[in-house]
């Protein structure tokens, strides 16, 4: 083993700079409003959002639930579905899977 030196590389990197975005306000109810229930496409989400779709139906019958999948892979934007979720929709619950 030879006594020069070596260069080593931190692993942690950089992280980005982000701008917080506040929440969006949250409704008082959602009797007789419609959540958009939202898939990825990552790791079974739509699986467990259809059984969230059942409960809704099961014990909150009067909020519209309408389960939709975004278009493309997880990490790429769906620009028309998200505008019509913000038309028609009271609230939206999306889906990453497990």
């Amino acid at each position: 083993m030879s006594a020069g030196k070596i260069r080593v590389h931190n692993p942690m990197g950089y992280p980005p700079q982000i701008t917080q975005v506040a929440m969006a306000p949250r409704e008082s109810s959602l009797e007789g409003k419609t959540v958009y229930l939202v898939d990825c496409r990552f790791d079974d989400g739509d699986i467990f959002l259809q059984q969230m779709q059942n409960w809704f139906a099961e014990h909150m019958p009067s909020v519209q639930t309408v389960f939709r999948q975004k278009s493309g892979v997880y990490t790429q934007d769906d620009p028309v579905l998200f505008q019509e979720i913000k038309e028609k929709a009271a609230g939206v619950i999306v889906g990453v899977g497990h």
